[in-house]
């Protein structure tokens, strides 16, 4: 298992429920395509297991 994953934006939040909308914005997403790397723990699986129809994970 990587330390750290990128995730990327693919799904525009807009029509989401507003949980998933601030969930989004926590991961550090607020643009279309907007990629970030945070690290692999309990907590940033949870928020990826959440929104997982928005985003794509892959190990960096």
């Amino acid at each position: 298992m990587a330390d750290k994953l990128r995730i990327t934006l693919i799904k525009s939040p807009i029509g989401a429920i507003p949980k998933h909308r601030k969930t989004v914005v926590a991961l550090g997403l607020n643009k279309m395509h907007k990629t970030v790397e945070l690290p692999d723990n309990a907590a940033t699986r949870g928020m990826i297991q959440q929104v997982r129809h928005m985003v794509k994970v892959e190990e960096a």
